[in-house]
């Protein structure tokens, strides 16, 4: 996948939250701000998908049910990765902080916070980080604005419904991997109990159509696999 273009920067964040409500909060503020954002709901959960996808930065809950953040954070950190980490705790006492601290994170936001300074402190982090992704993405003759919203092909502009763009968008940054509908409906349509499996063809097959009309295989359906988008 090439990523080009300047502008405002653009990273992908996982927020690892196991209260629904602050974590659909966070998704909102975050994508309000054009982050990228996947969510998990406990440690088990958060290390499975730092196991298969990079991030820039994770937004990390102390108190998690299983494995806690504090476990994750040194588990990660064993394996020698050196993405920035937030952590988020309830707690205002100094031996949770040094402990999370002591265990790997980068920095510490203790609830509830401003979000203004939730920001300022992702900020910070990602400059730490060098997370220095693109606005825009793009793999063959597909170019995607995440600013703007605009898709062309081959310079024209393409009109995408919703999650059409954000299905586009998943798999832009997941080159070359295949998904299973299922993980597609988990990681694109997230926190949407309605949507079922059918949604998620539908919306593969409309922005399939929509992309390479000239079916060229940019979008593939592995067998057995799942769905890919080829560079």
């Amino acid at each position: 996948m090439n990523l080009s273009g300047g502008g405002a920067k653009v990273a992908k964040i996982l927020v690892v939250e196991d209260d629904e409500e602050l974590q659909d909060l966070l998704k909102i503020e975050l994508t309000g701000s054009h982050y990228t954002v996947e969510v998990a709901s406990s440690g088990e959960d958060a290390l499975e998908l730092l196991g298969a996808t990079k991030f820039d930065l994770i937004l990390l809950d102390v108190t998690l049910p299983g494995i806690s953040g504090v476990q994750v954070c040194k588990t990660y950190r064993e394996k020698g990765n050196t993405t920035p980490i937030l952590m988020l705790t309830g707690n205002r006492g100094i031996d949770d902080k040094t402990t999370g601290l002591d265990s790997g994170a980068d920095d510490y936001l203790t609830k509830p916070f401003d979000t203004r300074e939730l920001h300022a402190r992702l900020r910070s982090l990602l400059r730490r980080g060098h997370a220095v992704t693109s606005n825009k993405l793009a793999a063959r003759n597909i170019t995607l604005d995440i600013d703007t919203r605009e898709v062309t092909r081959d310079g024209v502009n393409i009109k995408l419904l919703p999650k059409e763009f954000a299905l586009l968008q998943f798999l832009l940054l997941n080159p070359n991997k295949p998904f299973k509908a299922e993980a597609l409906l988990d990681r694109v349509w997230q926190s949407d109990k309605a949507v079922t499996l059918s949604t998620v063809y539908t919306t593969l097959k409309t922005l399939r159509d929509k992309v390479s009309p000239d079916d060229n295989g940019l979008i593939e359906n592995v067998h057995g696999v799942g769905y890919k988008l080829v560079t």
